[in-house]
């Protein structure tokens, strides 16, 4: 019978044999966590990318455009002179975008003396033009074929919205926009997606009577 003998260099070889091996494994550990922190961060910033860049898409796409305008004439200031009292677009969608809500739509209105931020809230105008914040909505006749108020979901819906000029500039009768004075418009929708409209008032309103649409 054989007998193997170690020694005590045998032993001391076998201890850094362990001790190599539980440092490798520990690294193996250490790089497979970082390796899944790398996926999940990755994974992560991918998903906000997409969502940024559709979020920037929705913005240039998802839009409203103004067809035409007019104003309506108001009744006589103080002054004796006549102003512009309501301002009406007629608006469709833009190219290449979705179905658009016009309650869910804001107009930003900026005037030389004024600026207000206005909704839609037809339901309780009661057939006014709009107030101090608020728009009005109407579809134009023979263009919903769906009955979908207030949503413009085909290219050929249609809906005018009118802002009340006087309210916004003064609250009173013949208190609406100069001749000559310039509006800025900004057209907001859900997703974003922003309309800028710059509206200048006729250079005279002489020989016009209290609600006569004159171009801008």
């Amino acid at each position: 019978m054989e007998f193997i003998q170690f020694n005590g260099e045998s032993e001391n070889r076998a201890q850094v044999g362990i001790g190599t091996l539980i440092v490798f494994i520990a690294m193996v550990l250490v790089a497979a966590i970082a390796a899944g922190v790398l996926v999940n961060t990755a994974g992560f910033l991918q998903a906000t990318a997409e969502d940024t860049g559709q979020e920037s898409v929705d913005q240039v796409t998802e839009r409203i455009e103004v067809i035409n305008e007019h104003a309506t004439v108001g009744p006589k200031g103080t002054d004796g002179d006549r102003s512009v009292a309501n301002l009406t677009l007629t608006v469709g969608l833009a190219s290449g975008a979705d179905a658009t809500d016009l309650n869910a739509t804001t107009i930003k209105y900026l005037s030389e003396d004024n600026v207000a931020t206005l909704t839609n809230n037809t339901a309780a105008l009661n057939g006014d033009p709009g107030t101090d914040t608020a728009f009005n909505v109407t579809p134009v006749e023979a263009t919903d074929s769906d009955d979908s108020f207030g949503v413009l979901n085909s290219n050929e819906d249609r809906y005018e919205l009118t802002i009340n000029a006087e309210h916004i500039e003064g609250n009173s009768d013949g208190d609406g926009l100069e001749p000559s004075e310039t509006v800025q418009l900004e057209i907001t929708t859900q997703s974003g997606g922003t309309t800028e409209v710059v509206l200048t008032m006729p250079d005279q309103l002489a020989g016009s009577e209290e609600g006569d649409p004159v171009p801008i």
